[in-house]
């Protein structure tokens, strides 16, 4: 009796361990969804130590998605969990791809994690500029033909991939040697609060989720603020954009990120009513027949003056906007070595991208307002 009571023991002591142990294996199957409110390329769910997130349109058309696992050190990861790269965080070295990357480590005061950047000429804020005269940051050749060699040097934690589309062997020879590769979509959205939102993206490396919903926040309230004051305008004067280039006009469509600045700024661009992807080629005829009256130009191609203007092409004379000098560029704002500084920090800072053109369209609602990207063309 002894013995058989023994046992009995021992048997409900076995089955406690193995419900407990049940217990310890029971992982969550649903966890935070992070809220994203305008941009459409990318999700993030927080767990106990760990993010999941999904990229689902890192270049037009991918046709695929992306679910990548941000994990601490320590964290405990389901066995049957799927994923296609796993990334350490928070981040202590990161290599990114694109200059519009660069604003949010800055915002995240995190851009000391920067390693390497393909194609150092094109970064233009100031403060990575010092990392980089520092040689704190390495040049890692170009986005299309990435050094390998020098990139796997740094041995950093991830890299953030900018593509096109899917097919890039140098990120296939970085994750062979063990250093995953994330994509970011952030230029494929097509609002300007959409494109700024992936500060929460970034800030996920970092365990910075909180910090980044608070600088997009901000950034929302301002531009949000900025569109109620255009408004109040009377007027909604016209617009027209891009530029020519060979013997096509490039104009964006009516659902880019372009026109919706302009829409947003109580102005009505020439081709609002168009859907596409990437630029219209259009010919000089027809855009001097429905633009020949607009009363605004912008972003004019790379030219930063009237002489530049008409060395291209002298027919630019006759629409009205090169008449009265009211063609404006984001081509004449300039980082130390080159790099235009709008298509850097335009994308992270929308509210001050609308502020340019509120400015230009609307003069008498910001008077003393000093513009960031958009200068008049130089006579």
């Amino acid at each position: 009796m002894k013995k058989f009571g023994l046992l009995l023991v021992l048997l409900i002591f076995s089955a406690c361990k193995n419900s407990e142990n049940k217990r310890e294996e029971t992982y969550p199957s649903k966890g935070e969804k992070i809220n994203i409110s305008y941009a459409k390329g990318f999700e993030i769910e927080k767990f106990d130590h760990y993010f999941i997130i999904e990229v689902n349109n890192p270049w037009p058309d991918a046709g695929e998605n992306f679910r990548y696992l941000l994990a601490e050190e320590d964290a405990v990861i389901p066995p049957d969990l799927e994923f296609d790269q796993k990334v350490q965080i928070p981040v202590r070295k990161i290599v990114v791809t694109s200059t519009t990357h660069i604003p949010a480590l800055e915002a995240l005061e995190e851009e000391s994690a920067l390693k390497g950047f393909p194609g150092l000429d094109f970064i233009s804020s100031e403060k990575t500029r010092e990392l980089i005269n520092s040689g704190e940051i390495k040049e890692v050749g170009k986005n299309e033909n990435l050094n390998t060699e020098v990139l796997i040097d740094l041995e950093p934690d991830v890299v953030i991939g900018f593509a096109i589309n899917g097919n890039n062997p140098a990120f296939e020879t970085i994750q062979k040697a063990g250093i995953p590769v994330v994509y970011n979509g952030d230029w494929t959205e097509e609002s300007p609060l959409g494109k700024a939102e992936w500060v929460k993206f970034f800030g996920a490396f970092f365990n910075k989720t909180k910090e980044a919903a608070e600088i997009y926040k901000q950034i929302a309230v301002s531009y949000k603020e900025a569109k109620e004051l255009a408004n109040t305008a009377e007027d909604s004067p016209k617009v027209l954009s891009g530029s020519m280039y060979k013997d096509q006009w490039y104009m964006p469509y009516g659902n880019s990120w372009t026109a919706q600045f302009i829409k947003d700024a109580n102005a009505h661009y020439v081709y609002a009513e168009t859907e596409g992807n990437g630029s219209m080629a259009l010919s000089f005829e027809s855009v001097l027949a429905e633009a020949q009256d607009a009363d605004y130009w912008i972003s004019a191609g790379q030219f930063t003056s009237y002489e530049e203007l008409f060395a291209n092409s002298d027919h630019y004379r006759q629409f009205e906007a090169v008449k009265n000098k009211k063609v404006y560029s984001v081509s004449l704002v300039k980082g130390a070595t080159g790099g235009v500084v709008y298509y850097e920090l335009g994308p992270q800072r929308p509210d001050l991208v609308l502020k340019d053109l509120i400015s230009i369209f609307h003069p008498g609602l910001m008077p003393d307002y000093r513009r960031t990207f958009f200068k008049a063309l130089e006579e």
